[in-house]
């Protein structure tokens, strides 16, 4: 049984993040930014329930300044050293009791730093970006950094020539005496690493019309551009709600930072391009469907335990695939027999359903899990795959999967067993042949 308190999770790749004792329901944020400076001053309430009696409890926070700390309104004791917040409150909480936490900090946000490089509050040359996965959300507020869920409601007031861009719902936007403050609302169940806040001199537009509000945030500069690298996103959107069900939340923004990024970023009903990706020729769309297909898989559908990264990476690459198909390009039968003779040349040295922590982002696992996609629409059919996919998506909406939950649910849609199949392509680092183009 977990002590009361314990400042570790149950996840097996980054136990050190994450906390015991209790789950968290709600973060309310209000955040003040001062761009050129780098500062944010913020104030988090955070509603949590306890899942045992607490003594005492912990939060993930980076290198800022803890300024005061109230669990109910009453000033506790806290500690903060090594990116742990803990505190003491006056009492025990007991066991099912709905809590606050209060926590004032300030200071200048930096990234956390890792095997995986900077991750969460990053400057840009005018703005901020933020990109947490898998565990940079403390570089900007105090947070149960693990991948439960909760709501979240974010407050940020920066200088007015800025635009600002949260996860979530726009609530309202309040000019002041040079400064406007904006106001997003996250009602879905939302991992803390899924948040994401994004400051720049954006431009905001429509990105596609539909059903589903689409809008981006882009440099004014590169309007032409963009309209044409991502003309095709509506039709890329109505594909994947034919293909996987509906759109999971309310709305999706596209940013494009006027900085270079490495790889494009996903978070909730967001995703987060560098202008590098935007060039006029749509060289870089496969990642616009890449990014969109990860608010089915990996967003509403969050893995419960990192090594379970395949069942976001994999699915987001063979989505990448199926709009190629769709829209004209090569078939996914092409892209996999393509990879699979990539994958030959590989070491064997990885096994999908469990890569280990130093490789859970490795080309391995996105390309042999969308293989292993393949392998099990050959065996499926077309009709019972993308049956068994929309009902995975709609089944598990904004829940924790894991691989043996998939492997259960595809059962369910095979005339004969699974086990060897996805023991072959999941679970051994030796290559199967790719099976005959689905039927």
């Amino acid at each position: 049984m977990t002590p009361p308190g314990a400042d570790h999770s149950t996840d097996s790749y980054l136990p050190g993040h994450g906390n015991g004792g209790y789950r968290v329901l709600h973060y309310d944020l209000d955040l003040d930014c001062r761009i050129v400076s780098n500062r944010l001053a913020g104030k988090a309430t955070i509603t949590a329930q306890a899942v045992q009696s607490l003594s005492r409890f912990s939060l993930d926070l980076g290198q800022m300044r803890v300024e005061d700390v109230r669990v109910d309104g009453r000033r506790v004791s806290f500690t903060h050293r090594a990116g742990k917040l803990r505190i003491k409150p006056e009492r025990a909480i007991g066991y099912g009791a709905v809590f606050k936490i209060e926590v004032r900090y300030a200071g200048k946000p930096v990234p956390m730093s890792g095997r995986w490089g900077d991750l969460g509050w990053d400057e840009l040359t005018d703005g901020v970006l933020v990109a947490s996965q898998p565990n940079g959300s403390p570089s900007w507020f105090p947070c149960n950094d693990r991948l439960e869920k909760a709501t979240f409601l974010v407050q940020l007031t920066t200088a007015t020539p800025y635009t600002v861009v949260v996860t979530g719902d726009l609530v309202s936007r309040r000019r002041g005496a040079g400064t406007t403050t904006w106001v997003y609302e996250r009602t879905e169940p939302t991992a803390p690493y899924l948040m994401s806040v994004q400051i720049g001199r954006y431009e905001l537009i429509e990105l596609a019309p539909g059903g589903v509000a689409q809008k981006a945030a882009i440099p004014p500069r590169l309007r032409t551009l963009f309209r044409h690298d991502f003309g095709r996103h509506g039709e890329i959107m109505s594909t994947f709600e034919r293909l996987f069900g509906p759109y999971p939340f309310r709305e999706y923004t596209v940013v494009v930072a006027d900085d270079d990024l490495d790889d494009p970023i996903e978070a909730q009903g967001m995703a987060v391009f560098g202008r590098n990706h935007v060039d006029g020729r749509r060289t870089h769309e496969r990642l616009v469907a890449h990014e969109l297909a990860h608010q089915w898989f990996g967003n509403s559908l969050t893995v419960a335990d990192w090594r379970h990264i395949w069942l976001n990476e994999g699915f987001a690459t063979y989505a990448e695939w199926l709009w190629s198909a769709a829209s004209g390009g090569a078939s996914a039968d092409s892209h996999a027999t393509r990879w699979h003779i990539w994958l030959s040349a590989q070491p064997r040295d990885i096994a999908v359903a469990n890569p280990g922590v130093a490789r859970m982002f490795d080309p391995l696992v996105y390309k042999r899990g969308a293989v292993a996609l393949h392998a099990l629409r050959a065996r499926l059919g077309d009709s019972a795959f993308f049956s068994m996919l929309r009902s995975w998506a709609g089944e598990n909406r904004h829940a924790l999967v894991t691989t043996e939950k998939f492997r259960q649910h595809a059962e369910r849609f095979a005339a004969e067993p699974l086990s060897e199949l996805f023991t072959d392509w999941l679970d051994r680092p030796a290559l199967p042949p790719l099976p005959p183009a689905p039927r």
